[in-house]
């Protein structure tokens, strides 16, 4: 069969890009949108800034494999906490997707922030909505060049700033500047800044709504995580349709008057009228796009609102709307994520600020040495996560006669790692041939700081006759 044949239909894997021109949305969400990019924003880029106890407050220093949080220092062997506070995001995740659908991607994502930012900076050169499309239908001139080429040039500012500071986090930040200015960033802090800089020009300048659509794994999964009772923007199509020109509405009866004004301001270009699709990344600008205009011709808001598809199908009040958001499965997320949450928060509490690691000598399991004595060999591995000094004293318990022959004080540097040779050494005729139990005991003897004591068990080695 030829390929003209109209029995032949052709589908395409990949449909071309169509430019968006997104008008700007004015309204609550609006405004809820914008507080939350101010509030996103001042955290990324401003946590660089702050200082704790004369060094950076929130520094993974990845050379020195120590993670700083204000007062808190992780380490490699803290993974367990990550691990902690990634099911913590997940299930905050679930539990907001269950409520509101996708208010994530709408309001705090980061894709979401920063497309609108650059979007703030493209009206700032090319103007409204309809400015932008006659500006890119003009034949290409000064003043084009002038508008685009400055808007760019802003984006490219923005985005390297944005890339240092997400370097800052990984390298001190006066440091970071200093080599900055002087032209001498290492090879990892250059290529870091040059890529996370592409990166926010590339998907909040150029892609867009494509990373929503094809790139975000959350679009395509969604769906799973929704019920009738999930809050989602939806049209109401028994008081909408059927769609009339405002003049015309008397004689089709219809409440929507099919402006258009919903779909010009949408992000994504979709038409919120046509149902809920994966595109749709419940920033409600739709809502306040129709709320505006109903209001201008005296109708009562709502035709598109945030609302749950039961609402919408039965015409519920706004009191059994919210009480039905209180169903069981949102009430199993809050109880899981408090319980990790308190968990998670009790453990860090009385996390000890000293671990022992016992690491035997192999290369001489035991050995006698004067009067018949029997002598180990060992290293403690010693973990101080304290930002102050500190002295422990050493000691071993577990047998009978057992005694300390290497220096049992140890001063212990803020934050650091250290290995401590020790030797213990048995009375002749104690213990038993073979593994015997013992344990190392560390205790704070300094008078500032809280009391610590850790204990760590190892074995001591006698040999058989």
């Amino acid at each position: 069969m030829s390929q003209t044949s109209p029995d032949v239909a052709v589908i395409r894997m990949y449909a071309p890009r169509e430019q968006i021109y997104a008008r700007e949305a004015l309204g609550r969400f609006a405004s809820w949108r914008w507080l939350c990019v101010w509030l996103t924003q001042a955290v990324f880029y401003g946590l660089p800034w702050l200082h704790w106890n004369g060094r950076q407050a929130v520094l993974f220093d990845l050379g020195a494999r120590k993670f700083y949080l204000w007062g808190l220092v992780l380490w490699p062997q803290d993974l367990i906490y990550l691990a902690a506070l990634l099911i913590v995001c997940a299930l905050s995740l679930f539990l907001f997707t269950a409520v509101a659908g996708r208010v994530w991607c709408g309001f705090a994502c980061p894709q979401t922030v920063y497309t609108e930012i650059f979007m703030w900076i493209e009206r700032q050169f090319e103007g409204e909505r309809s400015a932008r499309i006659r500006l890119d239908r003009q034949p290409w001139g000064y003043a084009k060049l002038a508008r685009k080429g400055g808007k760019h040039l802003v984006w490219l500012l923005f985005a390297l700033w944005t890339g240092f500071t997400f370097v800052a986090y990984f390298t001190p930040l006066p440091t970071l500047a200093a080599s900055s200015l002087s032209f001498a960033l290492g090879p990892w802090e250059c290529f870091w800044v040059l890529f996370y800089s592409l990166a926010t020009y590339g998907n909040a300048g150029w892609m867009r709504e494509q990373v929503c659509r094809y790139m975000c794994p959350y679009a395509r999964f969604q769906s799973s995580m929704f019920d009738q009772d999930t809050l989602i923007v939806s049209y109401d199509a028994r008081r909408g349709e059927p769609r009339a020109p405002l003049g015309k509405q008397v004689q089709a009866g219809g409440g929507c008057i099919d402006c258009s004004l919903c779909v010009q301001v949408c992000p994504t270009g979709i038409d919120i009228r046509n149902g809920l699709q994966y595109d749709c990344i419940s920033c409600a600008a739709c809502v306040d796009a129709c709320d505006s205009v109903m209001d201008k011709i005296g109708a009562p808001r709502g035709l598109v609102a945030f609302t749950t598809s039961r609402a919408v199908q039965q015409q519920l009040a706004p009191q059994s709307l919210a009480a039905r958001l209180l169903r069981p499965r949102v009430l199993a997320y809050v109880a899981l994520l408090a319980l990790i949450t308190a968990a998670l928060g009790w453990t860090m509490l009385h996390r000890s600020p000293l671990k022992l690691d016992v690491i035997r000598d192999r290369g001489v399991m035991a050995r006698e040495v004067e009067q018949g004595q029997i002598e180990n060999s060992f290293r403690l591995q010693l973990m101080h996560v304290e930002e102050q000094t500190r002295r422990y004293r050493i000691s071993v318990h577990g047998l009978q006669g057992l005694t300390l022959a290497s220096p049992a004080e140890v001063l212990l540097e803020p934050a650091s790692t250290r290995f401590v040779p020790v030797t213990v050494r048995l009375a002749a005729g104690q213990g038993q041939p073979g593994a015997n139990r013992i344990s190392f005991r560390l205790v704070a003897i300094d008078a500032g700081g809280a009391p610590v004591q850790v204990e760590e068990k190892a074995m001591f080695f006698i040999p058989r006759s």
